[in-house]
């Protein structure tokens, strides 16, 4: 590892940036140096916006991934490098707002049943029976599953919380089942080496590798387990408050686009058109 990557992640590290949020910033960095093959503190601010423009046009990455690149930028050249007199300009755009891929609960048995493997199985079905986000998923403990209160403890979740969520009956019951045939002793799913739990990517290839045997024809990554769990949690009658606390929201402004996701809240809902009509009678 180069000093200047060290120094870079050593400044990651002082601002607490979550573990992902630290691997995008240095895949960024790193991308840009080898587009130019030089060191990124010798690179002009031309050279930088020219290296945005070949994101944006030529690669024609998400406006979301190019954001996340100049970001990186940002933080490199006036954080770490200290360069307050360099020009870097990135024009604003309004963000895109789509709503969550969610799945029936008939496509999730579907994609539980198509991982072919137990431990993905199990870690798919945890994710989704718990609302969990991947990152939480990957970093739960042994001691985090409490029976005795049927709880999961997440800990250190996003915005550096400790929350607690809903532990089912059937995933208990299979995990217990997945402990006699892997015998975890730290981590819940830990790699290989059982050095450390699995990282977030094998997390997601295993959730796409099972979506891809299902054969379900839909766009979305593991997080989408998440979005079914909240979504489908307003559908039984569970109230939006309690969905915000088992999904860790701040605001509770985010639980409520769950709303419109709910075909139970949206069949209820009755066209003014057939508020005009009365059987028997004629528009008025």
């Amino acid at each position: 590892m180069t000093p200047l990557r060290q120094r870079m992640i050593n400044e990651i590290k002082l601002r607490h940036f979550s573990p992902r949020t630290q691997e995008a910033y240095v895949k960024s960095i790193e991308s840009l140096s080898l587009f130019y093959n030089q060191s990124p503190d010798t690179l002009s601010a031309e050279q930088v916006q020219n290296y945005i423009l070949y994101l944006i046009n030529e690669k024609q990455l998400a406006w979301s991934s190019c954001n996340v690149c100049y970001c990186a930028f940002k933080f490199f050249y006036f954080q770490v490098l200290n360069l307050d007199k360099l020009d870097l300009s990135f024009p604003p755009r309004k963000k895109e707002k789509r709503l969550p891929q969610i799945y029936s609960k008939d496509e999730l048995e579907l994609i539980f049943n198509s991982a072919k493997i137990l431990k993905n199985k199990i870690l798919l079905k945890t994710a989704y029976s718990a609302g969990l986000r991947v990152s939480e998923l990957v970093s739960l403990k042994i001691r985090d599953i409490d029976s005795s209160l049927m709880m999961i403890r997440v800990e250190q979740g996003k915005g550096n919380k400790d929350r607690y969520t809903i532990l089912s009956e059937n995933i208990l019951t299979e995990l217990r089942l997945y402990w006699k045939v892997y015998r975890p002793s730290f981590w819940l799913f830990p790699n290989r080496k059982r050095s450390n739990h699995i990282s977030v990517n094998v997390a997601q290839n295993a959730y796409y590798k099972a979506v891809e045997l299902s054969a379900i024809n839909r766009k979305g990554g593991i997080h989408s387990l998440r979005h079914s769990f909240a979504t489908h949690l307003l559908e039984s009658g569970c109230n939006i408050k309690s969905i915000q606390m088992l999904l860790g929201h701040n605001s509770i402004r985010t639980t409520v686009k769950y709303l419109h996701l709910s075909k139970k809240h949206l069949m209820s809902v009755q066209s003014p058109l057939d508020s005009l009509y009365c059987k028997g009678n004629q528009y008025v």
